[in-house]
């Protein structure tokens, strides 16, 4: 079984990956948070630097490309290829509202007739292979035995499918059911959904033992050694997790333009490291009000001497 990680925009950016993998093994696959391709075809400088290989070197990563517009989708795919990636993933799964709202991401499997137009043109002309990110639907679970019999129609590299709703967006219970029947699918199918914990993976694959992967997101966010468990390894030690703390706290002193940025960025990955430090919630409301290095680093270093 193959463990991917999720793509979560502001964390799991080319820092994090680096440091994730020297620390914790690398993951089978870790998607890029998405591309968004400007109709003047050009990257912005965060994404660029998302996908330099320099910033990717050893790591298994396919970048995602968010857009409805196969031209753009192909520019992108182009641009890549020309920097060595072989597989590119179209994101059709983000559920947030400024996304769905101008038809990309989950918004897209409503544009049925459009999705295909789309599908048709990339599919035949993309340098690259193509894996999908998918939600089973919109509005409604009727919509996902149509885009099941569409998919169907495409030689993709994978379909990761995380099998909520876009109006679900992250709550609610999953529609695991849905995946049922798929073992004859023509791709390899990858299972995303409320995997945080190894029994959470382990029922998934009872469930779907003829799934490819499992792919991981704010289960690993907040237990960076989550996809090491799930390979039968060992969870993280708190030395570990100062260690992979530390190394990401400098490396953003290094690329991003000041402290301010870093102590957002480091607030960020608290919010979800913050489930390992039981008793903590003190010192990890000192935390997110530091407003200096300093009182940041105070504050973490009393977080990971706290007792297990």
């Amino acid at each position: 079984m193959h463990i991917h990680l999720a793509p979560m925009e502001g964390i799991t950016g080319y820092v994090y990956r680096r440091a994730h993998a020297r620390y914790f093994g690398p993951v089978d696959k870790y998607i890029t948070p998405f591309l968004s391709p400007t109709q003047e075809k050009r990257m912005t400088h965060r994404e660029l630097q998302e996908v330099l290989p320099e910033h990717n070197q050893g790591l298994p990563v396919v970048p995602q490309i968010l857009t409805n517009r196969p031209e753009l989708f192909l520019w992108a795919a182009g641009e890549l290829a020309a920097m060595g990636y072989r597989e590119v993933n179209l994101n059709l799964g983000c559920p947030s509202g400024t996304v769905t709202a101008k038809g990309k991401g989950a918004g897209f499997l409503a544009r049925r007739e459009e999705l295909e137009r789309f599908l048709d043109e990339i599919f035949a002309r993309c340098p690259t292979a193509i894996s999908v990110k998918t939600r089973v639907g919109k509005e409604s679970v009727d919509e996902w035995e149509g885009l099941v019999g569409l998919f169907r129609r495409y030689p993709m590299a994978e379909l990761t499918i995380h099998p909520r709703l876009q109006r679900q967006l992250y709550g609610g219970s999953p529609h695991w059911e849905l995946l049922d029947g798929l073992e004859d699918s023509p791709w390899p199918v990858c299972c995303n959904g409320d995997v945080n914990s190894p029994a959470d993976c382990e029922a998934v694959v009872r469930r779907f033992p003829w799934a490819a992967a499992v792919m991981v997101g704010r289960g690993a966010i907040a237990d960076p050694s989550l996809p090491r468990q799930l390979k039968g390894g060992a969870p993280a030690t708190r030395g570990e997790l100062r260690a992979f703390h530390d190394s990401l706290f400098e490396d953003y002193m290094a690329v991003l333009p000041g402290p301010v940025a870093v102590l957002h960025k480091m607030k960020e990955l608290w919010a979800h490291l913050g489930r390992q430090f039981p008793g903590g919630e003190r010192l990890l409301k000192g935390l997110r009000k530091a407003r200096t290095t300093g009182d940041y680093l105070a504050a973490a270093d009393a977080l990971f001497r706290l007792e297990r």
